[in-house]
């Protein structure tokens, strides 16, 4: 589903969704969806901000906040002579970013679990702060597979 950034709100489509219909079952509910999962692409960037690693630390912490996310570990690295990549680990899943500041390019990954995050939240603020002259955007949900969905879960360790 392609989608452009003007068009994003807390739920931003996801009725018009279209979901595979696995054979001999029922489509999936919104309850049967594990997450939301976001693949930004960022054209025309600025360069001198593709390549601080120090901002894009920033901006991905506040792209978390703004996704309503819990951020639990920052990992970046710049490289030589330029491009940094960046991998937030979130409690509800993650983000990342790999730059290319030579040709003003970054390429982004946005996957949240559960109904309370909004990665397109988190979109909307990298595309901002990297002062993105053109992006796209493609969303969509993650299906919770049938195993998981039909087995019983409980909490707790196993011994082995």
């Amino acid at each position: 589903m392609e989608q452009t950034l003007s068009c994003l709100h807390p739920n931003p489509g996801w009725d018009d969704v279209q979901t595979p219909t696995p054979t001999n079952t029922q489509i999936p509910s919104a309850t049967d969806m594990v997450g939301k999962h976001c693949i930004l692409e960022l054209y025309d960037c600025d360069k001198t901000k593709l390549d601080d690693e120090a901002f894009l630390r920033t901006t991905i912490t506040t792209a978390a906040k703004r996704a309503g996310a819990t951020l639990l570990n920052l990992i970046t690295h710049r490289f030589e002579p330029q491009g940094v990549t960046g991998l937030a680990l979130l409690a509800e899943s993650h983000i990342s970013i790999h730059t290319w500041p030579e040709t003003g390019y970054a390429a982004v990954d946005v996957f949240t679990c559960g109904d309370h995050t909004m990665p397109e939240k988190a979109c909307q603020h990298l595309c901002h702060e990297l002062k993105a002259m053109n992006h796209a955007l493609r969303s969509f949900l993650r299906e919770t597979p049938a195993a998981v969905a039909e087995a019983e879960r409980t909490p707790g360790w196993s011994t082995h």
